[in-house]
């Protein structure tokens, strides 16, 4: 897709998902960079009405700025190749797999990635007893942004005592001490190691509040482990099919060296302000947020 064709540019933000508010802050920070590159921008909060506001727009591109389910796990992927419209990011299958964090664990495994071992349980079983020895993670199976996180320590007394609003399957997943290091990946290729510093453990509040994480990039770390979080992030997005950008996360346990290196999930619509992770790696290898943004309207297609 070219910019002498792509003028007019539909943002979707916000939509009914746990990150809805995560989105809306992606959302305005992405249609004000393409503003500023030059692009006649129109900003849609996704709601039931979704296609009926994109036949009547008509857009040459949709910059897809949504987190979550329904606009991260191909179901509007799939809308917007019904409609013929060229969208951002990865296309059906992959934004599918990447959402569901047991079938991408599959497709990284096939993939000679390390992946923690990991269970899926009903979230009545994981209050009853402990699905697997401590210390474990607790999380929903296809939300991102650490939505839901439990950590139960190994001198916990108990099971985790998950809120009501957790999804009737979870994830519960080996605790692995340590570092917490992402890797963005653009064009399928690999863009720097962030290490990513927060009290305790990088969730949701740590993501979202300022001042809540402090990332260091590049990460100063030995440099057999720097390489294989750039491999392991390229051949994650390939693995899964990605397109245009995605970043991936691992944890990163010292005192086991390189057997200590994790991959956690790749996102494929990760945060878009011109401070979040993924732009700050694009920037330190030379492309700033606006550059960025652009650049992926100018990627946009269908059957991604």
């Amino acid at each position: 897709m070219s910019s002498r064709t792509a003028n007019r540019i539909a943002v979707l933000k916000g939509g009914p998902s746990a990150e809805r508010d995560v989105s809306l802050d992606s959302g305005a920070a992405c249609a004000q960079a393409l503003r500023d590159f030059g692009y006649n921008v129109i900003e849609i909060d996704a709601g039931v009405d979704l296609s009926a506001r994109l036949l009547d727009e008509k857009p040459d591109v949709v910059f897809n700025a949504l987190h979550g389910r329904w606009g991260e796990d191909g179901c509007v992927q799939g809308l917007l190749e019904w409609l013929k419209i060229p969208y951002t990011h990865s296309g059906v299958l992959a934004s599918a797999l990447a959402m569901d964090k047991e079938r991408s664990k599959a497709a990284f495994r096939a993939a000679g990635l390390p992946v923690v071992s990991s269970l899926l349980t009903s979230s009545e079983a994981a209050k009853k007893s402990h699905p697997m020895k401590p210390p474990y993670v607790v999380k929903p199976n296809n939300e991102g942004s650490s939505v839901g996180i439990y950590i139960v320590d190994k001198n916990a007394n108990g099971p985790a005592k998950l809120a009501d609003t957790m999804p009737e399957i979870v994830m519960v997943e080996e605790f692995i001490p340590g570092r917490e290091m992402t890797t963005a990946v653009l064009g399928g290729k690999a863009q720097t190691v962030t290490d990513i510093i927060s009290e305790g453990w990088y969730d949701y509040h740590a993501k979202y509040t300022v001042g809540g994480s402090k990332h260091i990039f590049p990460a100063d770390v030995p440099a057999d482990i720097y390489a294989a979080c750039m491999d392991y992030a390229e051949r994650a997005h390939a693995a899964l099919g990605c397109k245009g950008l995605s970043r991936t996360d691992f944890r990163w346990d010292e005192v086991r060296g390189l057997d200590g290196l994790f991959l956690l999930e790749t996102n494929t619509q990760p945060g878009m302000t011109a401070t979040s992770l993924a732009p700050e790696q694009a920037a330190y290898c030379g492309m700033d947020f606006p550059a960025l943004c652009a650049w992926l309207v100018e990627d946009a297609s269908c059957m991604r």
